[in-house]
Formats: C-alpha cells, structure tokens, sequence
C-alpha cells in the first residue's frame, strides 16, 4: 500500500501518477485509507488538522509517487439572495449554527439540511440544490493551509 506523508503545493505543470477525488469531508482527514478508482489502496499520513484543496499534491517520503486532489462533486445546498444584505444575514444566522460553508461575494453553499433549507427561504433567499465541488470556510481557528 501507498503512504502519502507530503503535501506539495497545487501545480498544473506537475506529473501525477493518479488523482485522488475527495469530498470536503474527505479532504479534512489527515490520516486515512482510501481507495483509487483502480481499486489500489492509499494511506494518508500527513500532519493533524491538514486540510487538503482542490490541485494539492501528495507524495510519498521518497518523493516517487505523486497524486493529485480533485475537489469531488457533492451535493449541496447554493444560497443567492437578491441583495448583499440579505446573504450577510444568512451567513449570520448560518454561521451561529456552526455550519460549515463556502462563502464566496454572490452565493453561500452548505451541505444538504431540510431544516437550514426551511430557515434559508424563510429569510427570503434562493436555494438550488447542486452536485458540485465544496470547499468550506475552515473558520477562524482552522488550520492556514501549508505545505511541506
């Protein structure tokens, strides 16, 4: 089985021998199995409280195997608001759940939740159910995202 230890910056240019999709719930796990679309099993050793993106580079210690992080699709909840305000509240109120979410300046995403859905039209915002990449706010004391 294949140890990943380093965590490389992402870069287009590099040469991967495979790619790695991972939910954002995956992409928290530090030390974890997993297995690649062939069926060859991986094990993630990398520092506690790394958190993987979207073109992240792992490799193993003797720098041979390279794999690359995609950001799988998933579903999701994608919040619009008619105005700035408006998305400001939802975050607010988001946020005071300890949701995790993406927060970009046109819309919030969040994992599928019937109640923060009920909650969210409520308010008077737009919601469309998605499968898309989700890459969620780490939260003020989440770990800054470094490289070995």
């Amino acid at each position: 089985m294949l140890t990943l230890t380093r965590l490389k910056p992402p870069d287009v240019n590099a040469v991967v021998n495979f790619t790695l999709p991972l939910t954002a719930e995956e992409r928290t796990r530090s030390r974890h199995r997993f297995k690649l679309e062939d069926g060859k099993e991986i094990f993630l050793r990398l520092p506690r409280g790394t958190v993987l993106h979207n073109g992240d580079i792992l490799a193993d210690d003797n720098q041979i195997n390279f794999i690359r992080i995609v950001a799988k699709p998933e579903p999701v909840l994608t919040v619009i608001a008619h105005t700035p305000l408006l998305l400001l509240r939802a975050a607010y109120h988001l946020g005071n759940r300890h949701v995790p979410m993406e927060i970009t300046p046109n819309y919030l995403r969040l994992s599928p939740d019937s109640v923060l859905h009920t909650m969210l039209e409520k308010l008077g915002l737009k919601i469309k159910e998605e499968v898309v990449p989700f890459q969620p706010e780490l939260g003020a004391y989440g770990n800054n995202h470094s490289h070995s």
